[in-house]
């Protein structure tokens, strides 16, 4: 029975994951950290990738591995495929000036929206390009080609051959600013714009095309590469959505997104309008601000997650008019990325830990949830939430989310559902069939609570007193 691979590189970590390619039953994994910090250097993840491997007991019986990486990230590389500087991470916001003048400049959010799927900000790669050009002149101008996190591990897989073998999928190619998922080609042009010149792009792969064979000595050896894809894309594709599914992810960022069968086009910024990583499209609302705001509320509360969550449950619906508006870093959707977190609503009996622990489940769904009617608006069906991710594990936000988002809301079990998505892939690769392998989540969790009309509008009341970072 064959084993196949899937890696996760997130913002975080690196977590291996080999599974059977007929069940997709889990034989063994292995994690590995990243370090901190919105700028790193890929040669961390590399690293990574090679003690989550061997945590996980080797690839060497592992037929076909394929990649999931976090979006946007921006890793440029010089004619002999150098490094050139450390990678930005999609949660960089220093790239916001330039996503306004490109926006300006490139015929108004409208035609990005039209043309792209999107509008830029901060997050998406061409913004970072367009920072590197200006700030670090010197360095753009040795940049000879241009990919992605999961693009560069894929091609270090390969045996770092030459830059014309870098290859990326539809699905994290469409969150670039410079590729089109309605069309599914670069836009070179809006590349040039950025960088100042033109650059090598990653071979553009379909669903289950093989990128290769890998030839990383140590590491992996003769497996079938997949084409990889996007950590939100890849995600879905572990749970097994399809069209009329939402998928809400709450881990580092907070993702909404939704499987469809059309390209969406959201002049207001707000969806971005990607594919997956099936052949369809996977319009998405990405937050800043997800898993975090709980493990912030936890620290100053002096509790622990498990703590937090038994708080929240014991305080109100609503907490008595207490509203967590949870800009804690700035935020991507809606655009402010110098915007700061506030608390209202404070008196005398709502200063208290239940409700503000609370107050942070609520807040950090608010968001989300205004996420989903974006989605809505933009002609997404929703038949089903799909809620995953390392805040789904919090128990409070499980029983509170059917409120606040409005609908019945399901739980797979708790899993690696990037790496899941990458290993499904994988199979998908080595079966080489039109469809993925069909693999059973045992376990899933449905629950159902009576809207929170209230919660929705109090948030709506308070989201935009916000205050921009001093300074």
């Amino acid at each position: 029975m064959a084993l196949v691979a899937g890696i996760d590189s997130s913002t975080q970590s690196c977590k291996v994951v080999i599974r059977r390619s007929d069940t997709g039953e889990l034989v063994r994994s292995g994690r590995a950290v990243h370090p901190d910090g919105t700028e790193i250097h890929p040669d961390h993840w590399w690293s990574a990738l090679q003690e989550a491997v061997a945590q996980a007991g080797g690839l060497d019986d592992v037929e076909a591995v394929a990649v999931g990486g976090q979006q946007h990230g921006m890793v440029t590389l010089d004619a002999a495929g150098n490094v050139v500087r450390p990678a930005l991470l999609w949660n960089d916001t220093r790239s916001a000036p330039q996503a306004t003048r490109l926006t300006q400049d490139h015929g108004g959010a409208g035609t990005w929206a039209r043309d792209l799927g999107l509008v830029p900000v901060a997050s998406f790669t061409v913004t970072k390009l367009a920072w590197l050009a200006e700030h670090e002149p010197e360095n753009a101008a040795k940049v000879a080609a241009v990919c992605l996190p999961h693009d560069w591990i894929t091609w270090k897989l390969a045996g770092s051959p030459g830059l014309d073998a870098l290859v990326t999928d539809r699905g994290d190619a469409s969150g670039t600013g410079y590729f089109s998922a309605a069309t599914g080609e670069y836009r070179r042009d809006l590349l040039a714009a950025a960088l100042g010149h033109d650059a090598v792009l990653p071979r553009v792969l379909g669903p289950s095309q093989s990128a290769g064979t890998a030839a990383a000595e140590g590491v992996c050896t003769g497996a079938l590469l997949g084409p990889g894809t996007g950590d939100n894309m890849a995600a879905a594709l572990g749970v097994g959505a399809g069209p009329g599914d939402v998928i809400v992810s709450i881990g580092t960022s907070g993702v909404v997104s939704a499987v469809a069968e059309v390209p969406a086009a959201d002049a207001s910024g707000a969806v971005a309008g990607f594919a997956d990583a099936t052949g369809r499209y996977l319009p998405l609302v990405c937050t800043l601000n997800a898993a975090r705001v709980l493990s912030a509320t936890a620290t100053m509360l002096g509790v622990d997650l498990d703590e937090l969550s038994r708080l929240a449950l014991t305080a109100p619906s609503g907490c008595g008019g207490l509203t967590l508006v949870p800009y804690l870093e700035g935020e991507r959707t809606p655009n402010r990325p110098d915007a700061t977190g506030a608390l209202h609503g404070l008196r005398l009996d709502t200063a208290v830990p239940a409700h503000i622990a609370r107050a942070a489940v609520e807040g950090l769904l608010c968001g989300l949830a205004d996420g989903l009617d974006a989605l809505v608006a933009q002609g997404a069906r929703v038949e089903r939430v799909l809620l995953v991710g390392g805040g789904a594990r919090s128990e409070a936000l499980r029983r509170i989310a059917p409120a606040v988002l409005g609908h019945q809301v399901v739980v797979p079990p708790p899993g690696e559902y990037v790496a899941d998505g990458a290993a499904r892939q994988a199979a998908w690769v080595l079966r080489g069939r039109d469809e993925p392998p069909v693999w059973e989540l045992p376990g899933t969790e449905v629950l159902r609570a009576e809207p929170a009309p209230a919660v929705r509008a109090r948030y709506a009341e308070v989201r935009d007193l916000t205050a921009r970072r001093p300074g």
